[in-house]
């Protein structure tokens, strides 16, 4: 694989699709868009038409088929806009990885091609994975039953992005109790399904404008073809979903490290004390530095990984491990030193370092935790087989949103 350090112009035309979207109608209504836990209708319209939700579908689905690159390019922007936006779109959300890395080439077609359409600006996906406390077993305590002609799924998810709000779930639940971690299988459900039951709306730290909700699905039916097999290996299906899950949180950390480090370096540039800017002082000037290297180094490290994964067609789960632990580590670094850098200001929501702040905070749960990250990369470095049960956000280790 030959190494650029430049998007294609392809990349970068996208590129700067987004980022116009995000310096002229994100970060300019983002409190707007905190108040109202919602984006404007308009701009969830603009951001439809120009695709910027299906970059990485296939096109045999409506998508742009432009890959994973082109993907994290364009969630940097919006992030860097404002990071609850990238939750707050409609489209398939985390469904599509999901559908992606453990569906056939039909199912990719046939379920994520209703994102894709031209009406299709609110319709939304979600994946019901994470329940509020652990199973009495390895494994989760949601279970599916084979039946006749299908399975019937009885699962109590929590903390579903866009549960209430989503057309289309895929739910994670347990076909093999005694298989632990092993025995999970996938399964594509309607909400309009007989038992889907969701909870109220989550109120958050940050990303305000996020839909999260608990999400009940009892005796839920559905036929032998909604089940996503991943080609018989459903455990490394989900492997490969979550780092690819991981890569485009990654990427929305970044840009949410990268706007924070703006602001900083913008008023320690303005701020005086002693006659002459705060960031003449040598403290200062070495973290805003430090973390200008921090945000460089996390963008080349997703930007690695995502090429890595369009270039091979498969992850390389140590590129995608140590670029979604850098990020993750960055934004706090970054939000966490904005706002000390601002002194005062930084704790009032005069200042935007504040919702940044509380944004980064809520991104870190987003997905893969950097402990799972952490214990991915390690396991790749020290040549040990995957454990699902390590490395998947489960119960036992960390509930999160998804």
């Amino acid at each position: 694989m030959a190494i650029s350090f430049e998007p294609t112009e392809e990349q970068q035309l996208v590129r700067d699709t987004a980022r116009k979207l995000a310096d002229e109608r994100l970060w300019p209504q983002m409190r707007e868009t905190e108040k109202a836990r919602a984006l404007a209708d308009a701009v969830m319209k603009e951001a439809h038409e120009l695709g910027l939700t299906a970059v990485a579908l296939p096109e045999s689905a409506g998508g742009a088929g432009l890959g994973l690159v082109t993907a994290c390019l364009v969630e940097e922007e919006l992030a860097r806009g404002d990071a609850a936006a990238c939750w707050a779109l409609g489209g398939p959300g985390a469904l599509g990885s999901f559908v992606l890395e453990l569906g056939s080439t039909e199912q990719h077609n046939e379920l994520l091609a209703r994102f894709t359409k031209a009406s299709a600006v609110n319709v939304r996906g979600a994946v019901a994975w994470s329940e509020a406390k652990p199973a009495n077993r390895e494994g989760f305590a949601a279970s599916a039953a084979k039946v006749d002609g299908g399975w019937i799924i009885d699962a109590e998810k929590a903390f579903v992005v866009n549960g209430g709000a989503a057309d289309l779930y895929v739910v994670v639940a347990q076909t093999n109790g005694n298989a632990g971690w092993k025995g999970l299988d996938a399964f594509a459900v309607e909400a309009s399904a007989k038992g889907v039951k969701p909870g109220a709306r989550r109120k958050l730290l940050g990303l305000d404008a996020a839909i999260v909700a608990d999400v009940t699905f009892d005796a839920v039916r559905v036929p032998e073809s909604a089940r996503l097999a991943a080609g018989g290996d459903v455990p490394s299906g989900l492997a490969r979903a979550f780092a690819r899950h991981a890569l485009v949180n990654a990427a929305r950390a970044v840009g949410v490290a990268g706007r924070a480090w703006q602001l900083t370096r913008d008023y320690t540039a303005d701020r005086k004390a002693f006659g002459k800017p705060i960031g003449h002082f040598q403290a200062v000037a070495f973290t805003v530095a430090d973390r200008l290297m921090d945000v460089e180094s996390a963008r080349w490290l997703v930007w690695k990984a995502a090429a890595g994964w369009d270039h091979d067609g498969a992850p390389r789960l140590s590129d995608v491990a140590a670029a979604g632990a850098h990020a993750l580590e960055v934004v706090m670094r970054c939000a966490d030193d904005a706002v000390q850098l601002h002194g005062g200001a930084g704790f009032i929501r005069d200042y935007a370092v504040e919702k940044l702040f509380r944004d980064a905070r809520q991104l870190t749960l987003m997905g893969p935790s950097v402990a799972a990250l952490d214990q991915m990369l390690a396991d790749q470095a020290l040549g040990r087989p995957i454990d699902p049960g390590a490395i998947l956000p489960t119960p036992d280790v960390q509930p999160v949103c998804v």
